[in-house]
């Protein structure tokens, strides 16, 4: 069964290993399958700046292997929206203790036709509602609106759409709410948490071995 790590720099030293295989497939995923080449690095790694001791995982790990995640960052700190895309927000960068940026979501390729996704997604929405944090901004692709949509996000258009790689995108803002988290439970099946807490992992699954560069 898939369940939902969350990493914070308290028990970073607990997923050194999971952790690398995360970048390494964010390298896989924004680099090679989507032809981010901005983003391309020799090691084989997609990493930023932003993946510092302020920035928050969510990994999904399935017998003892991530097969997806996502990054949650404070936005009262320089952050992608503000630093990189700003003109994407012309009406002012949300910024306050309870507003995160949501980045870097990926599940890997053979789980996109389960529920990896819907358990990711409530995971984020879980995540928040118990952090007190109420609002997420994200840019993404154009194609993620009506799936947010779908699964009962309520979401907000920062701006307008803007072509980055080739592909229309925009900066958007999510609310977190019950309601959001109950309609996505409802589509991937679930009756309560996916999260897990500082649970010490097995010796496998801190052994994760790295995908290929």
């Amino acid at each position: 069964m898939t369940t939902i790590h969350v990493i914070t720099k308290d028990n970073l030293s607990l997923y050194e290993h999971p952790l690398e295989e995360y970048f390494r497939l964010r390298h896989e995923v924004f680099v090679r399958e989507r032809g981010w080449q901005g983003l391309h690095r020799p090691d084989g790694r997609e990493i930023d700046a932003y993946d510092n001791s302020n920035a928050i995982y969510l990994l999904a790990i399935e017998q003892d292997r991530v097969v997806g995640g996502q990054r949650l960052y404070p936005t009262v700190l320089p952050h992608m929206l503000s630093d990189v895309f700003g003109h994407m927000a012309p009406r002012g960068i949300l910024r306050a203790d309870r507003v995160f940026e949501w980045t870097r979501y990926f599940v890997v390729k053979e789980r996109r036709m389960g529920r990896t996704d819907c358990r990711l997604l409530a995971a984020v929405q879980e995540y928040c509602l118990e952090e007190g944090i109420t609002e997420l901004t994200a840019v993404v692709e154009m194609w993620w609106l009506p799936r947010w949509q779908q699964t009962g996000f309520k979401v907000k258009p920062l701006g307008l759409p803007t072509t980055i790689e080739g592909q229309p995108c925009i900066a958007a803002s999510i609310t977190v709410s019950p309601e959001s988290l109950e309609q996505v439970r409802r589509i991937a099946g679930l009756r309560g948490s996916v999260l897990e807490r500082n649970t010490p992992l097995s010796p496998a699954i801190r052994r994760v071995p790295h995908v290929a560069a």
